[in-house]
């Protein structure tokens, strides 16, 4: 292979210089770069066309990221003027440019940069430790290898992905003019650090929320914004466990619940769901070590769909409190599962401040407003915010205020109504099209508590994850059900989530469906 010109070899280097220490714009960059290489052309004696340095120029400048993805560039008329050469010669090397898939064309915008995969080698071997790197920390290793259970959130498709609300159905106008009046009243002062803990003006509206849509009554004080669940689970299980450290958990539960206290490396317990929700009886068990910390999801144990019997929460409470135990209570979908037939969370049964409970909005408005919220004992306060402090700091202040007007206008309220509505009528259609689609080859499991989601189990010799696997590159989206058990020989089957997909679409997603299982079981 040929040298690459030593003149091609500096233009980086050139338009680094110029873009980080003088920060022209591009017309400038390319018209500096452009004299400095003439400079070197007469310097070195070295003869290339016109077009094709100035071609090189360009193509080396956005290799490099020294002419950004999305950049437009400068007009041919533009550019040649500023280069004292002719158009005809811009035109050629833009044309240039457009066939090496550097630039693209559009009508009325000019000529935009588009992204370019730079082919960077990852090193050829992973021992990283011949370079001298430091050893990663026992918890950076653990959550490392654990990082499988969490479900990708990377998924563009919604068809069938559980955890999702019917995001065509949000308020889109309500939110975006409460936002709007946020940022024309904003003042200065506002613009600071806010509290770590959340502002006061969103844990007062979700005291009073949760009171009427709970009969949970606390301090506001005790409510701490967070990102999400994941977050929650995340501080308080640093507050509460070292290394070792027993804790209990639901089997099955959320693969990311696993995963947080895998990665904290916790000694992990399990305890099993019947029909009246978790089997506090297994907790007394001759085997069953003393755990610091318990989580359960009683308002629909996931994602079974069982509910918590009000007698089951009482031997909760009781075993808990003889036990020195904090019981974390996981509510999740609480407002579409409790819509009727109302039974008191654990929190509000609790009288020794043993409960934290957990909430969030990602599930019911929105994954992208990323805002949850957890009620935790007063013991747990200081150490809790001391986290937060360390950590994200705190939730923009912009979406804590126009949350906080978003539930006192009622706009929530009305926006669950709509949600269980909708969701009603999309999992009617979609079991009645999914049992009539596969039949006996895969059932769904029946649970009259409502949910954003269906449990479907395979047959036996059917692995969930290969099936999750096949379906995903085919644009349809599922998680595996053995992805829930902490223990061995797990139940194989599918969580689909039907409440995104609009009811024009179900039909025609699970025929698709059904297309693909039929040639997974065929191979």
């Amino acid at each position: 292979m040929a040298k690459k010109p030593d003149l091609l070899l500096s233009l980086p280097y050139q338009l680094y210089l110029f873009i980080h220490t003088n920060m022209e714009d591009i017309l400038t960059r390319i018209s500096n770069a452009y004299n400095e290489m003439n400079l070197r052309k007469v310097s070195k004696g070295y003869k290339i066309g016109l077009y094709q340095r100035i071609h090189g120029l360009i193509k080396e400048a956005i290799l490099n990221n020294d002419i950004p993805e999305g950049s437009i560039l400068p007009s041919t008329r533009q550019l040649a003027a500023k280069l004292k050469v002719s158009r005809s010669t811009i035109i050629k090397t833009y044309e240039l440019l457009l066939y090496e898939n550097f630039i693209e064309s559009t009508t009325g915008s000019g000529h935009k940069v588009k992204g370019v995969v730079l082919e960077i080698s990852p090193p050829k071997s992973h021992n990283f430790s011949q370079f001298g790197y430091p050893d990663l920390s026992e918890t950076g290793k653990s959550f490392q290898k654990n990082i499988t259970l969490i479900n990708s959130t990377d998924d563009t498709d919604i068809a069938f992905r559980p955890g999702l609300p019917p995001l065509d159905i949000f308020p889109v106008n309500q939110w975006k003019n409460l936002s709007n009046l946020y940022w024309r009243n904003i003042k200065s002062s506002g613009l600071s650090y806010s509290a770590s803990s959340g502002t006061d003006q969103l844990k007062k509206s979700l005291a009073n929320y949760l009171n009427f849509s709970r009969n949970i009554k606390c301090d506001p004080r005790q409510i701490i914004i967070v990102s999400g669940s994941l977050q929650s689970l995340y501080i308080i299980g640093n507050v509460l466990l070292n290394p070792g450290d027993c804790m209990t958990m639901e089997n099955p539960t959320f693969p990311n619940v696993i995963s947080i206290f895998k990665g904290l490396q916790s000694n992990i317990q399990t305890v099993s769901i019947d029909e009246d929700g978790l089997k506090v009886s297994e907790l007394t068990q001759p085997g069953h070590i003393q755990s610091k910390l318990i989580h359960t999801v009683p308002s629909c144990h996931y994602p079974t769909g069982v509910r918590m019997t009000l007698n089951r929460r009482l031997e909760l409470l009781k075993w808990a409190n003889e036990h020195n135990t904090i019981i974390i209570e996981n509510d999740y979908e609480h407002e579409v599962n409790n819509y009727k037939d109302f039974i008191p969370s654990l929190f509000s049964l609790d009288t020794q401040q043993r409960v934290a409970f957990f909430g969030t909005f990602n599930r019911l408005l929105h994954p992208s407003i990323r805002v949850g919220y957890m009620v935790v004992p007063f013991y747990l306060l200081d150490s809790v915010e001391a986290l937060l402090k360390h950590s994200h700091r705190f939730v923009p202040s912009s979406i804590q205020v126009v949350l906080s007007q978003f539930i006192e206008r009622n706009y929530l309220y009305n926006h669950v109504k709509n949600v269980i509505e909708i969701a009603e009528e999309r999992k009617k259609l979609f079991c009645e099209t999914f049992e009539n689609s596969f039949g006996d080859a895969v059932l769904l499991e029946k649970s009259d508590i409502r949910s954003l989601h269906v449990l479907a189990k395979l047959n036996v010799g059917i692995k969930d994850k290969e099936l999750v696997d096949h379906f995903a590159k085919n644009n349809i989206i599922a998680h595996p059900y053995s992805k829930c058990f902490v223990t061995e020989n797990p139940t194989q089957g599918l969580i689909l989530g039907y409440t995104p997909v609009r009811s024009q679409l179900i039909k025609q997603k699970i025929i698709q469906m059904e297309k693909l299982y039929k040639g997974f079981i065929s191979k």
